[in-house]
Parts: structure tokens; sequence; C-alpha cells
């Protein structure tokens, strides 16, 4: 369950790491989360470049499918590249969280929990070696700890070719359609979970009720970021009220960006079909957004893998409430957290029968290799067509 968990950056765990790990199983856990984030392309790609292999053209049209490239050149390039920012990156984070460990732990202590709360932070696995499943509610009020986790959870969920195109264009007009819709669709998230869960919280006593005005909006955003798939937490995620948690389900199901080392449809997928909805309101036969018309493909590939997704989550549910005893939506948030590769619990986790783990670990997997391996699929499996059916209406609504 915590191999599955790690290589798939969920983050749930039946025992803490840090109480139940030696410092050996702490580390297989953090090679598992760093193997994980880079993507089984990306290290499957590296694998190959260490031996001496050449990359051969399925391969970099695998590469290039798996990470969003839509360029058919530079794939090899661009995976270095995702290695030498992540490593930038979690160096970065290390070194700010070590300003505030240091002066709570002796040295080495401090270097292994800043390296490993860096490295699960950017990967967005949501483990901590805190001890006691508290994850990361005894820094409530650190705006140091939650900002720099939230920032490296943010990076890490938006893709390396989104940061990419922002760093080579450094014009927001001049940025690709994707970057656009992957920044616009991440910023309402942000800004609506973080008032949702702001409002629906604001007097629960068990969560953000004591805290003073700041650190509530503090709070309420750093819950809206992690939510998105990080699985990290600063208040107590079984003491929300229903409407804080389905509200959670809902950023647990649409996740990062494509190509990141977030999980969920990604907001590529879910700004395509809001898109595509808005359209057809709007009585637009072409859908499409910042002045660009998409690709009818693309639109089938989204629906599928959010029609996919919703039925995966609909049978792992079901599944669940036939053998293990707690309430629905307590057995739904799993499922999307697992499915969204996200980590956060009600606290149900450790109560899960065998064969309710067992299926959340196959849920994991899902999540972290289904919807890509599906993607690729249907790419692979387009062929043009030598002929087409007449057409005919179907009556709807």
């Amino acid at each position: 369950f915590t191999a599955t968990s790690s290589v798939c950056v969920t983050g749930l765990v039946v025992v803490d790491t840090l109480d139940s790990w030696s410092l050996f199983g702490q580390s297989v856990i953090l090679i598992l989360i760093q193997l994980g984030g880079f993507g089984f392309m990306t290290i499957s790609t590296l694998f190959l470049i260490a031996v001496g292999r050449k990359i051969g053209l399925r391969e970099r049209f695998l590469i290039r499918e798996s990470i969003g490239l839509s360029r058919n050149g530079g794939a090899v390039k661009l995976i270095r590249n995702v290695v030498l920012f992540t490593l930038i990156a979690e160096i970065i984070g290390a070194i700010v969280f070590y300003l505030r460990f240091s002066d709570q732990y002796p040295r080495g202590v401090a270097i292994w929990k800043s390296a490993f709360q860096a490295v699960s932070a950017f990967n967005n696995a949501g483990f901590d070696i805190f001890g006691g499943f508290r994850s990361l509610t005894a820094y409530q009020g650190d705006y140091l700890v939650l900002l720099t986790t939230a920032f490296l959870v943010i990076l890490g969920g938006i893709s390396f070719l989104v940061a990419e195109d922002v760093l080579r264009t450094r014009s927001l007009s001049k940025l690709s359609v994707d970057t656009k819709m992957v920044f616009s669709i991440t910023f309402l998230l942000l800004v609506s979970g973080t008032l949702g869960v702001l409002v629906t919280e604001y007097g629960n006593h068990n969560t953000l009720g004591t805290m003073p005005a700041s650190d509530r909006l503090l709070n309420a955003f750093f819950q809206s970021v992690t939510s998105r798939t990080s699985g990290f937490s600063a208040i107590n995620t079984g003491s929300m009220t229903d409407y804080a948690l389905f509200l959670t389900i809902i950023l647990m199901f649409i996740g990062g960006a494509s190509g990141s080392t977030a999980g969920g449809i990604k907001v590529n997928t879910f700004g395509l079909i809001i898109n595509t909805i808005w359209s057809a309101i709007r009585g637009k036969p072409y859908p499409g957004a910042f002045g660009r018309e998409f690709v009818t493909a693309q639109i089938f590939r989204g629906l599928a893998v959010l029609v996919l997704s919703l039925g995966i989550v609909a049978i792992v549910a079901f599944v669940l409430t036939i053998t293990e005893s707690s309430d629905f939506l307590a057995l739904l948030f799993e499922t999307v957290s697992a499915f969204g590769t996200v980590g956060l619990s009600t606290g149900i986790t450790p109560e899960l029968s065998l064969v309710g783990r067992l299926v959340i670990v196959l849920t994991m997997f899902i999540g972290r290799v289904g919807p890509l391996t599906l993607t690729l699929a249907l790419v692979q499996a387009q062929r043009p067509s030598t002929y087409r059916y007449p057409k005919e209406t179907l009556r709807i609504g």
C-alpha cells in the first residue's frame, strides 16, 4: 500500500511515515516519490539514455504525448530540462524549509525533514515525517512553511511546459492557449476553493473557527491548494463540514495540469469541457477559447477521460460501501482522493479492511496511470477514416 501510494505520488497511508518506518524505509519512500513524480515515460527515457540506447521514433512519440508536448522535436532534451527544473525547485524549497526546521530540530534531522518535505511537496505526494498522522497541523500559523509548501505544490502542479512557456515568451499575449487555460482554471479553482473553505469552515471550531482572521485566510488558501492533489493538511480534514468535504472532492477530482506531478482529470481537460459546454449553451458550433478553436478529436478525448473517470469513481465507491462500514461521504472522499492521487483522508484509511485497502491500491494505480494510458491509447488508435456514415439527429434533453 505504501509503495503504491509513494510511486503514484498519492500520500494515503495506513501507518504514519515517521512513526512506523526507519530511516531506510523513509528513504525508499522518498526515492519512489521522486521516480513517480518524474513520470514513467521520463524515467524510462532517462534509463535508456543512461544505458546508451538510442531513443526511437515510437519512444519519442510516446514521450511527446505523455508530457503533453505539441511539437514533434526536442522531446529528449525536454526530459533533461524537466529533471533539472525539478531538482532546482526541490533544492531551493529544501533550503527555505531548513530556515525553519533548523530552529526546531538537530542539524541532521532538520536537513532530512527539509529535503523530504521539499520533494514531497513539489511532486504533490503529501507524505510527511512529522509523526502522529499530523501532517502540517503543527504549522497552522507558520506562513513560511505553509506558503513554501503551497508554492512548491502549485509549481509542480502546473507542469514544466507551462513554466517553460512563461519563461520563453515573457508576454501574456504570446502564451499558448494551453498555458492560458492552465493559469485561468488554476486561478479560478484556487480562488473558489479558498472562498469555499473559508465560508464553510469559518465558524467550525474544529478547523478554522478558533484561528485569528489572517490565519483563517492562510489555512483556507492552503487547503484549496493542497486539495488539488498534494494531500498535505494544516487542519483536521475529518472534522470539516460536509459542504467543505464535498467541495474538496470536486477539487481533488479536477487535479492539476497535464504533464505535471499532479493527478485528477487535469485542469486542461476540465477547461476544455467547460468551454465546450459554454459554447454549446451560446449556440456556437465550434468550441474554443482565447481566440482559438479546439480540435474536435481532443474534445472527444476529454469527454472520454471525464466519463470513464466518473465511472471508475462510482464503481470503486460502490464496492467500498459493501466492504467498509464508514459513511458514504467518507468513502467517496477516500475514493476520489485515491483516484486523484491526492492523499487527503477523513481518517478512515488505517481502518480499511484488507479488501478495502486492495481496492484503494488499485484505484491509486489507475488514477496515476489510467488517464494517461487512455489518452495514449486514443491517440494511437486514431486512424484516418476512408468513409463516413449518413448523419441523423438524436433527441437531446
